[in-house]
Order: structure tokens, then C-alpha cells, then sequence
């Protein structure tokens, strides 16, 4: 069990739409390298004994692997628990280059563990976990499915990506040829940005080549969860994302891609219509209720 820390019921979310109001519990487990901080986000309208079971959600935040909080995590988490609805479990994994690889998969993999065999203290379905994430989050929720697949546990029924960090090599990144210099430039900068994030998650240059790191030279990508690609129009890793979606597809995992063209990279985390996507997805892989 892990330890409980305390709970607001009924707190206004800093982010969220207006009326959510969640349950919100702090749990802290063992984890590969250090304890995992959890956020446990109920929607109050079923955090009654009385309320129906419900399915789970890990949501890993965003940061590049080196930076991140379950605060700023907070309005994104709480916007999926209350449009699945579910019980989102927003996950404090550890943070290079402190901790690189592959602490943060295997706090993952814990928390997911975990979940699974406190399902029933929980109120959460036992028939499978939903797993989304933003930046280095999508990366570790994406890296967890090949994980549960290889060790035949926990299952995990659906994975929502925004905005993947897939590729360590950052080889892919087709160049902006519309002639405007500071967009370029500022690709440049979010390039050697993402370089430096992945350095320091992968030190080690034959870690960039584990299929756990390098998503999407994987050759093995058959046999996971049914996955949703949402990606932003003003992001440079956004073609390699959607590359990833054709590779899942052409491994014969169901994969569909939504593109927001109005969103930046680092904004689609708190984009209403990708968290609505997202809650959808989620909603109809978890219970199979149709939005």
C-alpha cells in the first residue's frame, strides 16, 4: 500500500474548466530509485462509497525528462478525471539527470503495478489501465505499454500520446522551408532543446538505441494498446510523432492521429479540445462507452 499524505475534498483545480470539482488524494510508493509521489484525482460526484467502480488513468507530465510537477500536471489530470470519467493517477517520476534512464520507465511500471494490485482498495476496474502523457510523459507512457507487453503485466487497455517525444537520435526533424527565419530559428532552439533533454535521460550513447528510448526505431511495435497521437501544428517533432502512429498502424495496433493547428507544442498539455480527445479516447477504450 503506499502511504497516505493527506486529502482536499472538493478543491477548486488551478487550470481547470469552471465546476470541476475532484477528490484529490497524495500517495507515495516505492519506486525504482527514490519513493513516486501520486496525485490521485477522483471526480467528487463519485468519490461515495456508493459510486461505481471506475476505470484508471496514469498521467506522467511533460518537462523534457530533467523538469515537470504533478502541480503542473494538475489541470490537465483533472480535466481527463472528470471527462473520462476516471481515476486519474498523476505520477511523480523521477527526473534527470539525477535519475536517467531508465528510473523514470521503471517508476512507470511500479505505478502501474501498483494500481493493478490496489485495484479493489482503489475502486478501480481490474480490466485494464489507461495510460496518456505530454513531452517525455507521452515517451514514458508509450515505453510502458512495450514493457507490460513483454512481462504479460499490468494490462493496459488504451495510450494517449501529446505531443511524443519518440526519437533520441532527432534525425527526422524535417527543416522549415517557408522562408520565415524566426521560425526557423525557433525550431532550432526547441532542436537543440530536446538534444539536451535526451542527453540527459540517455547519457550513456548505447542507451539511445534501446527500444525502450528509441520508440520509434523500434522493431518490435506489434501487440500494444490501442493508441491516440495528438499533435500540435507549431511543434518540430510533430512529423515524427505522426510517423510513429503509421508504424503502430503497419504493426497492426489500432493507432489514429489528431493534429491541432492552433496549438504550440508545450500548450497542447492544457488544449481543451486535444484533453477532450483524450478523454474520449480513453472513455471508449476503458468502457467502451461511445462520447
Amino acid at each position: 500500500m503506499g502511504r497516505f499524505a493527506g486529502q482536499l475534498d472538493g478543491r477548486e483545480i488551478a487550470g481547470a474548466a469552471p465546476g470541476v470539482r475532484l477528490s484529490v488524494a497524495e500517495r507515495v510508493i516505492a519506486g525504482h530509485a527514490q519513493d513516486i509521489a501520486l496525485r490521485l484525482y477522483r471526480p467528487l460526484a463519485l468519490a461515495v462509497a456508493a459510486a461505481p467502480v471506475l476505470p484508471a488513468v496514469l498521467w506522467f507530465h511533460g518537462g523534457g525528462f530533467t523538469t515537470g510537477s504533478l502541480d503542473e500536471a494538475e489541470a490537465a489530470a483533472a480535466a481527463v478525471a472528470e471527462g473520462v470519467p476516471a481515476l486519474v493517477v498523476s505520477v511523480g517520476y523521477s527526473l534527470a539527470p539525477a535519475f536517467p534512464f531508465p528510473a523514470a520507465i521503471e517508476d512507470a511500471r511500479r505505478t502501474a503495478c501498483w494500481v493493478a494490485g490496489e485495484a479493489a482498495s482503489l475502486g478501480v476496474r481490474r480490466t485494464g489501465i489507461g495510460v496518456a502523457g505530454h513531452d517525455a510523459g507521452a515517451h514514458i507512457a508509450a515505453a510502458l505499454t512495450l514493457i507490460a507487453r513483454d512481462q504479460g503485466h499490468p494490462f493496459i487497455a488504451g495510450q494517449a500520446l501529446l505531443a511524443p517525444m519518440l526519437d533520441p537520435s532527432l534525425t527526422r526533424i524535417a527543416e522549415e522551408r517557408d522562408g520565415q527565419e524566426d521560425l526557423r530559428k525557433a525550431y532550432g532552439e526547441a532542436v537543440r532543446e530536446c538534444g539536451r533533454c535526451f542527453r540527459a535521460y540517455l547519457p550513456v550513447a548505447t542507451q539511445r538505441l534501446h527500444p525502450y528510448a528509441a520508440l520509434l526505431d523500434c522493431r518490435r511495435l506489434d501487440r500494444l494498446p490501442p493508441a491516440l497521437i495528438v499533435t500540435a501544428g507549431n511543434d518540430p517533432l510533430r512529423r515524427e510523432s505522426e510517423r510513429y502512429a503509421c508504424r503502430l498502424a503497419e504493426a497492426g495496433v489500432a493507432a489514429q492521429v489528431l493534429r491541432f493547428a492552433d496549438a504550440s507544442r508545450a500548450g497542447l498539455a492544457r488544449h481543451a479540445g486535444a484533453l477532450s480527445a483524450v478523454s474520449q479516447f480513453l472513455r471508449r477504450r476503458l468502457t467502451g462507452a461511445e462520447p
